[in-house]
């Protein structure tokens, strides 16, 4: 099992009619700027682990599990809509740091939400990591009606049982599932992190912490233009971490690139982008000394 040198402690905040679960590690001081860090879809806070753990200095972290995930319930929700991650987070910022900017890290879809936050609320943010947190492809109106039906056929497929999570006998599958998901992901993590991100549920089986909600796609379209104007708000300055394998390339098959991603971030002010060697998406598994060492002389530089 993977041994844990800086412990957490969680913390149950309510947001908007939730009780959020917020993993915490160190303690708050008038010295130190916050660092958040937001997990991505299917993830849980606990996941940020072996960074924290690789960071050489001890700092105040806060990572929430977003709604429908880990210890954080759904509130009786059948899809979730993007804007409320925003708002969550904002709440949590208002609970956490009323009075200062913090230093914000997303992964993935956490990526996808710290970006689009710095650009609606850039004076919360002193500085902002994004990891892989690449965006969609560009919609084009005249894929809104499908889009609205699928929705619609997908809501119906919840609540008729047929999008549920597999469970799993033994937290030994869930740690199987990880490192099948995940090849790079060694057998000590994977024992521990199987415990973070599964439960035992009533009938002895470990079900998976994500909401099936989530598996709903979004029912309106991804528009870009109305991105990019929120990324030339971003004031703050910017890294975007990148792993040696394209996942870009491995999800959308030539609809959605690299280049194209690049090109949006053309928008941004300030931003430099970094890569990861020997890394795949979830690189704060893989590499969490190297992300450490990125995100600290990111954070810590004149």
């Amino acid at each position: 099992m993977y041994q844990v040198k800086r412990i957490s402690h969680s913390e149950f905040v309510p947001i908007r009619n939730l009780t959020y679960h917020v993993q915490v590690w160190g303690e708050p001081a008038a010295d130190k700027t916050p660092l958040v860090l937001l997990h991505g879809w299917m993830d849980v806070a606990a996941s940020y682990q072996f960074v924290v753990d690789a960071l050489s200095h001890s700092r105040y972290v806060i990572a929430p599990d977003w709604r429908g995930y880990g210890q954080t319930s759904a509130g009786g929700a059948d899809n979730f809509w993007f804007p409320d991650y925003l708002a969550d987070l904002d709440f949590l910022l208002d609970h956490y740091a009323p009075q200062a900017p913090v230093d914000l890290v997303g992964h993935s879809m956490g990526g996808n939400v710290a970006m689009l936050y710095a650009g609606v609320r850039p004076e919360r943010i002193r500085r902002l990591v994004n990891l892989e947190g690449f965006g969609m492809a560009a919609t084009t109106p005249d894929e809104a009606p499908g889009r609205y039906a699928k929705w619609m056929d997908e809501l119906k497929k919840l609540h008729r049982g047929e999008l549920n999570l597999k469970a799993y006998e033994a937290v030994s599958g869930v740690a199987r599932r990880l490192m099948k998901t995940n090849p790079r992901l060694g057998q000590e993590k994977a024992n521990w992190l199987a415990q973070h991100w599964a439960h035992e549920n009533a009938q002895g089986k470990w079900s998976i912490l994500g909401n099936p909600s989530h598996k709903i796609s979004n029912a309106q379209l991804y528009r870009v233009d109305e991105l990019l104007e929120i990324y030339q708000r971003i004031s703050m300055p910017m890294l975007s971490v990148e792993a040696s394998d394209n996942s870009l390339e491995l999800w959308w098959k030539g609809k959605f690139t690299l280049a194209e991603f690049h090109e949006r971030l053309q928008s941004v002010p300030q931003v430099e982008i970094a890569r990861i060697e020997d890394a795949g998406h979830m690189m704060h598994h893989d590499q969490p000394e190297i992300l450490a060492a990125l995100i600290e002389r990111f954070l810590t530089r004149d």
